[in-house]
Parts: C-alpha cells; structure tokens; sequence
C-alpha cells in the first residue's frame, strides 16, 4: 500500500513542479516567477521527504530542513531585491 501511495505522490509532484517550471518561463511578471521558484523549493522538499520514505533513511529528512531553511532565506532576500532595490541596509 505504501508503494503505491508513494508512486502516485511522486506523479502528483512531478506534474507540479513542471507547471512550476512553466509559470518560471512563461510568468507575465517578476512576482509570478518568483512565486513559482519558491514552489519549485517547496516542490523540491517533497520529493526529497518521499525519496527518503522510500529508501527508509532519515538523512534525506535533514536534507529536506537544510533546503527548506535556504529556500525561506533566499526568497525573503529576493523579495526585498525587489522591492527596495537592496538587500543590506
């Protein structure tokens, strides 16, 4: 039952994070492609955590924190680029 929850869990993200790569390339503004490049790192943390259920090994979990923290840190770094123009003030 686990593998098959696995399979169709690993399906679902992958068809995500492909309409990500799209609203990446094709997204009509800034804000829109930064939104789906902070999915894209969500989307990325998923298939981390279910790769890590399917080799049954918790260094992937870890993994998947370290990611999470860099995926926060940078979007919060882009999103004052973008607003202020800097990052350090």
């Amino acid at each position: 039952m686990l593998d098959t929850a696995l399979w169709i869990s690993l399906t679902l993200v992958l068809a995500a994070l492909a309409l990500n790569v799209y609203r990446l390339t094709v997204g009509p503004d800034m804000p829109d492609r930064l939104l789906a490049l902070d999915t894209m790192y969500v989307n990325s943390i998923a298939l981390i955590v279910l790769l890590g259920l399917w080799l049954n090994t918790k260094t992937y979990f870890e993994a998947a924190l370290l990611i999470a923290m860099l995926g926060f840190i940078s979007t919060v770094a882009v999103c004052k680029y973008l607003l202020r123009g800097d990052i350090i003030e």
